[in-house]
């Protein structure tokens, strides 16, 4: 069991009239990665900024290992920021930069010399602590921005769209620093993406939001695989969501009806809806089989390719049933040469029960 170290306790944040942030419950332990995700306007940046005490709460508390932190002013707390623009003072070198925050606790120049080096040092930044800030790369930056950060040990940290600026090479790289550095430090790090690669990557639990509220919470493959209900199955992957009705329920299967035909789906995985309910019918495109000949398969439709969306080694075909339904495959690109998409009118698309997931309502 982890010991929590943050909660957000029925929080509520309005600017005016406008809800940004709409009664958040919220448990983080000790030493975990959390990653909070949505789209822009959904309240993680809010959320975030509450935590660093940038903004205050309307209702609730927040709690920071026992504390309530709502009235606590932003220099009086230990939760530094990694800003997305980094906010690095561009007249100090590396150096300096990271040793602000000791100076403003009124450690002695040689002591907080030493300990800027190091922190520098430990991230693969000591050759350059004497570099101006406005010669250094975006990915140096951002490493004396963690220095900066990190230098005053504190027991979290709250990371802002951190790698949005950098190079896609970049960005795999930081990845790589950052998960490394927070199991080494084992401290608590809150880090605000809209990037679901950099959430699902690094982090240990993944909270989605929508709309100021929580959409639903969990380990990164529980969400991508067990999508809570619809808004989830939209934002994370390549989902094809499905409108049925619940036709029956028998041997472990719920057997749903849908416009593009008839299919089932395990029950372990479904919200167990009555007979007649209204749900949504949801299979990742990554799981559904393609293929030229009809297949033996409990769920099976034919369809017709209407376009393809090449990224490098993956490749995802949008396909139509009869109904006008349309579906996503994704595939890998070495596979396309045994498809023949140019001659052959009709695809099957096929999957087993136990890959698809059961949302109840329409």
């Amino acid at each position: 069991m982890i010991d929590q170290l943050l909660v957000f306790d029925k929080v509520v944040k309005r600017f005016g009239d406008f809800t940004a942030v709409k009664q958040m419950s919220l448990s983080i332990g000790k030493g975990e990665f959390v990653a909070i995700m949505g789209p822009s306007g959904c309240g993680k940046t809010t959320t975030l900024r509450m935590l660093a005490g940038l903004e205050q709460p309307t209702k609730g508390e927040i709690r920071l290992d026992g504390r309530v932190m709502n009235d606590v002013r932003p220099h009086e707390r230990d939760t530094p920021m990694v800003w997305q623009s980094l906010a690095l003072f561009p007249f100090l070198t590396a150096r300096k930069n990271v040793e602000f925050g000791l100076k403003m606790r009124g450690m002695d120049a040689t002591k907080r010399r030493d300990k800027a080096l190091l922190w520098l040092d430990r991230l693969g930044m000591s050759e350059f602590a004497e570099r101006d800030i406005s010669t250094l790369s975006g990915g140096q930056k951002q490493r004396v921005a963690l220095a900066r950060s990190l230098v005053t040990e504190p027991p979290i940290l709250l990371l802002d769209e951190p790698l949005s600026a950098l190079d896609a090479h970049l960005v795999i790289r930081m990845q790589s620093v950052l998960t490394n550095l927070q199991r080494e430090l084992g401290i608590t790090f809150v880090y605000v993406t809209h990037s679901q690669s950099e959430a699902f990557a690094m982090a240990d639990r993944v909270v989605i939001m929508s709309q100021g509220e929580v959409a639903q919470v969990g380990e990164p493959k529980d969400i991508y695989r067990a999508p809570a209900n619809r808004f989830v199955a939209e934002f994370v992957g390549r989902n094809n969501i499905i409108p049925c009705k619940v036709k029956s329920q028998s041997k472990g299967k719920v057997v749903i009806d849908a416009p593009s035909g008839t299919f089932s789906v395990a029950a372990t995985k479904s919200a167990f809806p009555k007979t007649g309910d209204d749900a949504t019918f949801v299979i990742s495109a990554d799981l559904v089989k393609l293929s030229v000949t009809k297949p033996k398969s409990e769920n099976m439709i034919p369809a017709t390719l209407i376009s393809e969306e090449f990224i490098g080694s993956v490749v995802t075909l949008f396909l139509e049933s009869a109904d006008g339904q349309e579906f996503k495959v994704q595939v890998q690109e070495r596979e396309l040469a045994t498809l023949d998409l140019k001659s052959t009118k009709t695809f099957y698309l096929s999957w087993p029960a136990s890959s698809a997931h059961l949302l109840t309502g329409a």
